[in-house]
């Protein structure tokens, strides 16, 4: 799954012809490198005693780093008489329908004059690729029919993608793009430039709290009466937002994978005035690898186009704050409660430090360091943070620790300088704060409330049955903080 399919399944067509172009550019790298790698494959079988190249490098940069079995086609494969058998050839086969597919998509699949010899050549080679799943190996005419370069001795894979890519260069010259504050926009009018600088005022304020991690490419296109904005927020595949804007009116598309993501993404938006309709979970083959993702619609209305950069502008500036959240969710959450969690990176979004800042450098590894660093007499091995210094402290810890990281990596300080910082925060807390007195005052309070239950039922004010019956609750609750004091003092002489 691609973003590019992410953004058809939302609806918004026009967006999709520069995201398809990428994509089918990409596919011809793959193709290329595919087919270089098979004729190497049989160079290896021809003689078997030749060292096989270090394939790494060219497919990391074709985007294959992860296809481990396409290394092992050159180096596995061997000569059965005139035939090369290659025990990967199923994968090998499937990898190169699904390149041709996505290369010749954007030339045979509308959006642009269709080519129709082009897509009659697509069609047979593809289901020539189907039928090459089902055999052990290639001859020699077959092998020579996927790789060869000579327009004199026929078709083959090789020359189609040739053809292919002129006509994919032909395409991106045709779609003239032009660079607005960082958003690739097509086909606007002049009064769209307003509002798509608007929106990316808001993506550079905060873009610099992702630091290094990919994200925030924007695409901005008309679609007749509308402004189509899309910005694909990070590298996970169904994780995509589309804004549309008329007159008087922003209306966005949102998708995620995560519902707890994507109920913070609906509160942030929310308070800037966007009312949402959120439909049930949806599951789609092609999206999420068939695993239910979150789906839903917001809409604001606005007068005038102030308000709707204004807006625009806004809605931009939270983006960021959603790239690798739940990441940073799972890590806070080994420190603090769930809702505490969420509640530290509502204010670090409100605050706009951000989380990548803490994640990058060191995330709960910086706790825990502070933690050793504190002494075994403070936090023992599987101490929790909150359990050891309360639910507040704790979190005031965590809110401090996140501001300290964001403002010392975009200042540039180093790393270890973070550690640092985290090291001396917790120390400060541990000096002024002592939950042991804690704990003896909130005995004490309830001790005084015993007292004055007692006076009052002697003076013969209330009912005594249920003074009592208080009395009894307030006595088990000072029993358990008792309790409590005796444990800490157990696993932390001090």
């Amino acid at each position: 799954m691609r973003k590019e399919s992410a953004v058809e399944a939302l609806g918004q067509q026009s967006l999709l012809m520069p995201a398809r172009i990428k994509a089918a550019l990409a596919a011809n790298d793959r193709l290329k490198l595919s087919l270089t790698m098979l004729q190497a494959a049989a160079a290896h079988a021809s003689d078997r005693e030749a060292p096989v190249a270090d394939w790494a490098p060219d497919m990391r940069q074709a985007g294959l780093r992860d296809a481990t079995w396409l290394r092992e086609l050159v180096s596995t494969a061997y000569f059965d008489d005139h035939t090369l058998v290659l025990p990967k050839i199923a994968p090998l086969a499937e990898l190169l329908q699904t390149d041709l597919t996505l290369m010749a998509r954007p030339v045979c699949d509308g959006g642009a004059p269709v080519d129709a010899e082009l897509q009659q050549r697509r069609d047979e080679w593809l289901a020539r690729l189907g039928t090459l799943a089902e055999r052990e190996g290639l001859d020699g005419d077959g092998l020579r029919a996927l790789t060869h370069g000579d327009r004199r001795g026929g078709d083959s894979l090789h020359l189609l993608v040739m053809d292919l890519h002129r006509r994919l260069n032909a395409l991106s010259a045709q779609i003239a793009t032009e660079n607005i504050d960082g958003a690739h926009a097509w086909q606007i009018k002049p009064e769209d430039r307003p509002l798509i600088q608007a929106f990316m005022r808001g993506i550079a304020r905060t873009a610099p709290l992702k630091f290094s991690h990919p994200g925030l490419d924007t695409a901005v296109t008309r679609d007749h009466s509308r402004l189509l904005i899309q910005n694909d927020i990070g590298t996970n595949d169904v994780h995509v937002l589309v804004i549309e804007v008329e007159h008087g009116r922003i209306a966005l598309t949102y998708s995620d994978l995560h519902a707890g993501r994507f109920d913070f993404f609906r509160r942030m938006l929310a308070d800037i005035g966007f009312e949402w309709t959120v439909s049930a979970p949806r599951v789609s083959s092609e999206l999420n690898a068939g695993k239910p993702y979150q789906l839903g619609r917001a809409e604001l209305r606005t007068r005038g186009v102030r308000a709707q950069c204004d807006a625009l502008e806004r809605m931009a500036s939270r983006i960021v704050f959603v790239i690798d959240w739940n990441r940073a969710r799972r890590r806070l959450q080994i420190f603090i409660d769930k809702a505490g969690a969420r509640d530290l990176l509502w204010q670090a979004a409100r605050e706009e430090w951000g989380h990548m800042a803490w994640l990058l450098a060191g995330g709960e590894e910086l706790v825990y360091s502070a933690m050793r660093a504190a002494g075994a007499d403070v936090f023992r091995v599987g101490d929790r943070l909150d359990a050891v210094l309360g639910r507040e402290a704790a979190r005031d810890y965590l809110a401090a620790l996140l501001r300290t990281s964001s403002q010392a990596l975009l200042a540039h300080q180093p790393v270890n300088q973070v550690a640092d910082e985290a090291r001396l925060l917790l120390a400060q807390l541990l000096a002024r704060r002592t939950i042991e007195l804690d704990l003896i005052a909130e005995h004490a309070a309830w001790c005084h409330a015993l007292a004055q239950a007692l006076g009052d039922a002697l003076d013969g004010a209330g009912d005594a049955a249920a003074l009592s019956a208080r009395a009894k609750d307030w006595e088990r609750r000072a029993d358990r903080l008792l309790t409590e004091a005796r444990q800490r003092a157990e696993r932390q002489p001090r």
